[in-house]
């Protein structure tokens, strides 16, 4: 891939070999913007589980004190808290016509929706999707919250872009937006040292050695950071 003159500008003031701490990647790249448009930083991480061991898979939910800068669409699959749903605006709304529509194709995951949140009660209906929703990290789950009674608190945060989930890839890897460039550093450097610390807690009981084996930072269109660990 070839990258254009400002693109390579900016990396010729990178300190050859240096791992950056987060707060100097992030200062950085904010100085250093090239981009017309308002461009997403993001946090790669290269873990050191085995991901084809299930007890090794790393998956949590963290809330971002400043949010991702993007509104969540959020779906709502539910028999009992359908007015909740409602007053906190939540983009689709309903019970098992909702499961029906993704079974069937009608409704995409990650197009028409980007989180889905589920009352108890629906959950053992919900596995006729599972293969569909669980591929794409979107199965609802108590363990990242998005299995709750607490409708109406859970969509306002999801839409307000705050709480997000993460988990690891096929590959070991893991990838997080934890902002935009527009953000102030210090709102950035906050949202990253509240991801980092939820990842931190997030080594599963099982894997020996280190969780974290690289880490860098970069924005969409900007060059890649490697961060001290």
């Amino acid at each position: 891939m070839k990258h254009g003159k400002q693109y390579r500008a900016v990396v010729d003031k990178l300190e050859a070999g240096k791992d950056y701490t987060g707060e100097e990647a992030i200062a950085f790249l904010k100085e250093n913007k090239t981009a017309k448009f308002d461009e997403s930083v993001e946090v790669h991480v290269r873990l050191g589980i085995n991901p084809k061991k299930s007890d090794e898979m790393v998956r949590a939910t963290v809330i971002l004190p400043h949010g991702t800068g993007r509104s969540q669409k959020v779906a709502v699959v539910t028999s009992t808290k359908e007015k909740e749903a409602e007053e906190a605006k939540a983009d689709l709304i309903g019970g098992e016509e909702i499961i029906a529509d993704i079974k069937s194709g009608k409704l995409t995951p990650g197009t028409d929706f980007d989180v889905i949140l589920a009352t108890p009660e629906m959950m053992p209906k919900l596995a006729v999707i599972a293969k569909i929703l669980g591929p794409k990290g979107m199965m609802p789950s108590p363990k990242t919250e998005t299995v709750t009674i607490k409708i109406k608190e859970a969509v306002e945060v999801l839409k307000l872009g705050k709480k997000v989930s993460f988990k690891n890839d096929d590959t070991g890897n893991l990838h997080q937006v934890i902002g935009k460039a527009s953000f102030t550093k210090e709102q950035l450097v906050e949202n990253y040292r509240t991801f980092r610390e939820t990842l931190d807690r997030s080594k599963p009981e099982n894997m020996k050695g280190r969780l974290i084996k690289s880490l860098s930072i970069c924005s969409t269109m900007g060059p890649s950071l490697r961060i001290k660990l």
